[in-house]
């Protein structure tokens, strides 16, 4: 798991340690039960405070993405799937209108969009 940080925005540390890691969580590059770097090893690694990595792990508590085990470390939570789910689906509805509004600069009908969405779908299956 890489997590860039930048100093220049507006967005808290912390925060921008929770998003990276959510987003990591949502897009299956970390799956449950996968261990996190302890609070102290990611705070030299990305050489910022204790403090700041530890908050951005208890928001990750909050949220219900990781677990922490006194004494063993932080890792992914297999407990909140239905909130995993659901930010995969706004991804994909997303993806789906940048493929929409591409199909209407083409001049492509939704008849055309379907055929063409239905013959993908089925080269994936094979």
């Amino acid at each position: 798991m890489k997590i860039i940080l930048s100093n220049a925005s507006d967005e808290p540390l912390y925060l921008q340690i929770v998003r990276q890691v959510r987003d990591a969580i949502v897009n299956g590059e970390l799956s449950p039960g996968q261990p996190l770097p302890s609070i102290r090893q990611l705070a030299k690694d990305l050489q910022i405070s204790v403090i700041t990595t530890k908050r951005a792990y208890e928001e990750l508590e909050k949220e219900r993405l990781i677990d922490s085990v006194v004494g063993k470390g932080s890792f992914v939570s297999g407990a909140n799937q239905a909130f995993i789910r659901e930010a995969r689906l706004r991804q994909l509805e997303e993806k789906m209108a940048e493929i929409i509004k591409e199909a209407r600069a083409l001049q492509i009908g939704l008849e055309e969009l379907q055929a063409q969405l239905a013959i993908l779908y089925g080269q994936e299956e094979e």
